[in-house]
């Protein structure tokens, strides 16, 4: 019996025939948020306006185009450049190809305090697909605010995480450097990734599809993340 990887490569192997009108961004969503744990939908009008003027990249650039911002000295981003492009390495072409931007961008320390920062994003429209990872506070935790994490959220993080605390501000859980880069390489970034596969070769996103463009990137990102595993270990 093929194995889930095989069955996951062949079934996006058949739907790169599929032919994905591009969407302009006033109309474009933002899918895939992860955001203290919690998935949300946001549009994704005047996203770039903020601080970049982005556009497709010209032919014959390198891509996916990396951006990265600087940070206050109370955030870092647990992965550098060469470590993504290490982890895009590992994963089939036809995964990859359409990626054009990858975008380490930096977090408000207010909306920190909330435990309102997202971790990624997949965003696209007119010919840029683009993946923002953000940084993380320095002293490697992962607020949530006073709601206790859901059975989801905390499985979520399991492989990576389980410290979960509670003080007078909220509930958070309590990361390592270590465990920070292992989960944004292995888990988050591979999450996103599964979202531009499943845009591409799968489906129009919409609300009413939201858990299943959510199914198929967390599939996406085990299935992966352990045929990466295999393949190094072999």
């Amino acid at each position: 019996m093929p194995s889930r990887g095989t069955l996951v490569a062949n079934l996006t192997e058949n739907r790169m025939k599929q032919n994905r009108k591009e969407t302009a961004w006033k109309k474009s969503r933002k899918f895939g948020d992860i955001h203290g744990g919690r998935m949300r939908l946001k549009c994704a009008d005047g996203i770039f306006n903020r601080t970049h003027n982005l556009l497709p990249p010209s032919e014959g650039q390198e891509t996916p185009i990396f951006i990265v911002e600087n940070t206050s000295r109370d955030f870092y981003f647990p992965v550098t450049i060469d470590e993504i492009k290490e982890t895009l390495k590992k994963l089939p072409k036809e995964h990859t190809k359409y990626l054009t931007h990858i975008w380490l961008d930096k977090v408000k320390k207010s909306e920190y305090l909330k435990g309102e920062t997202l971790q990624g994003q997949f965003i696209c429209g007119s010919n840029i697909y683009l993946i923002k990872l953000y940084a993380v506070p320095s002293d490697n935790k992962m607020l949530f605010g006073q709601s206790k994490l859901t059975t989801k959220q905390l499985n979520f993080y399991k492989k990576y995480c389980t410290d979960l605390i509670h003080n007078k501000n909220g509930w958070y859980l309590q990361w390592t450097t270590e465990n920070y880069k292992k989960y944004y390489l292995e888990k988050l970034l591979l999450h996103e990734i599964g979202h531009c596969v499943d845009y591409i070769y799968e489906r129009h996103w919409s609300k009413a599809n939201h858990k299943q463009v959510e199914d198929f990137a967390d599939n996406y990102a085990v299935i992966w993340s352990n045929n990466i595993k295999q393949t190094v270990e072999e």
